[in-house]
C-alpha cells in the first residue's frame, strides 16, 4: 500500500473548518505567532497586517532638542528643548495599511537594512520599480528591491553575496507593501 502523498477523498472539505474557508500553509517567523493567536482568542481580525499594524492608540510625544549632537567632537550640552515629536505622525502616513515587521539577515545592507531592524511598510503604496518591498515568493517572506525589466520581475538584494531572485512563469510572488522607513536599533 502506497503512503504520503495526497489520497482522493481524504482530509477535510474545504471549507468545513473553523475559519469556514479555505486555508493556505505560509511561513511566518515564530514571533508572530503568539500575537496572531491572542488576536483570535479576542476575536480581532486575524491578519498577518493586523498582528504586525503599529498601534497608533499610542501617544509618546518624544523631546526634540534644538541643538544637533556632535558625532565627533562632543559639544556642551543646552537646556533648550524645541518641542515634542511624535513619531507615529512622522513615520506612518496611512495608519490603517501601515505595519511593522522586523528584518533579519544581510541581504539588503547596502540599503541601510539591517539585522533586527524594524521597516515600517505601506501596503497602499504600488510596488513600483526600484522600491524596496516585502514580499512573500513561493511562501517564503523576504525583503528585496523590486525590480521590474523586459517583461520580467527581478527582487534584488544589496549585498553582492546573495543572489538576484527573478520570478519566472509559475512561481507565486504577492508583494505585501512597500518599505517607507527603518528604524535602526542599536
Amino acid at each position: 500500500m502506497p503512503s504520503g502523498g495526497k489520497r482522493q477523498g481524504s482530509g477535510r472539505p474545504k471549507g468545513s473548518g473553523k475559519y469556514g474557508e479555505p486555508t493556505k500553509l505560509i511561513r511566518l517567523p515564530e514571533s508572530w505567532i503568539a500575537r496572531i493567536e491572542e488576536m483570535q482568542a479576542r476575536s480581532q481580525e486575524p491578519t498577518v497586517e493586523a498582528a504586525l499594524r503599529p498601534l497608533r492608540s499610542t501617544r509618546c510625544a518624544l523631546p526634540l532638542y534644538m541643538v544637533s549632537v556632535a558625532a565627533g567632537v562632543p559639544s556642551p550640552a543646552e537646556d533648550y528643548i524645541e518641542g515634542k515629536i511624535d513619531l507615529n505622525r512622522h513615520l506612518i502616513k496611512n495608519p490603517a495599511t501601515t505595519f511593522l515587521v522586523r528584518a533579519t539577515g544581510d541581504s539588503m545592507i547596502e540599503a541601510g537594512i539591517h539585522s533586527g531592524d524594524v521597516l515600517v511598510v505601506d501596503r497602499s503604496l504600488a510596488p513600483t520599480d526600484q522600491k524596496i518591498v516585502i514580499a512573500v515568493l513561493n511562501g517564503e517572506l523576504t525583503v528585496k528591491r523590486i525590480h521590474y525589466k523586459q517583461n520580467r520581475i527581478y527582487l534584488m538584494p544589496e549585498n553582492p553575496d546573495y543572489p538576484v531572485l527573478i520570478v519566472e512563469e509559475g512561481m507565486e510572488l504577492q508583494v505585501w507593501g512597500v518599505v517607507t522607513s527603518v528604524i535602526h536599533l542599536v
